[in-house]
């Protein structure tokens, strides 16, 4: 696979949202902007525990076509991070009507040449 970064990110971020729906998630909004920065997926997973609740769930995809510069998610910095909790934030402040609980996952992606790409699903990876 030789897209360009942005298309192999878009790639990824399709990849990623087909898979959660897969596992049950609800796709809210993609490449949602806030002052803080970009939210890739906004989700919501429904709560095994408690039917008819449901989580807000907001991902962070990284998709690598090598691992020349390591595993797509190590990519993800202490400052990107800080980024993505407050951009969460902001989003809930937007959207009181998702007054719930949240958590933010990382969906890691590496697409090597026509392999079938390997998700990994990082739930809860970053934390306030």
């Amino acid at each position: 696979m030789n897209l360009p970064p942005q298309e192999l990110g878009r790639w990824g971020e399709k990849v990623a949202a087909d898979f959660l729906v897969e596992q049950g998630y609800t796709i809210i909004c993609h490449n949602e902007r806030t002052p803080y920065g970009e939210i890739d997926l906004v989700t919501q997973q429904p709560q095994k525990s408690t039917p008819g609740v449901c989580i807000t769930v907001f991902v962070e995809v990284k998709t690598r076509r090598s691992k020349t510069f390591g595993y797509p998610e190590e990519s993800i910095t202490s400052s990107k991070q800080e980024h993505l909790i407050s951009a969460a934030s902001h989003f809930l402040q937007e959207h009181p009507e998702m007054d719930q609980d949240w958590r933010i996952d990382v969906i890691a992606i590496e697409s090597y040449d026509s392999q079938k790409p390997i998700i990994h699903h990082f739930e809860n990876a970053i934390h306030e």
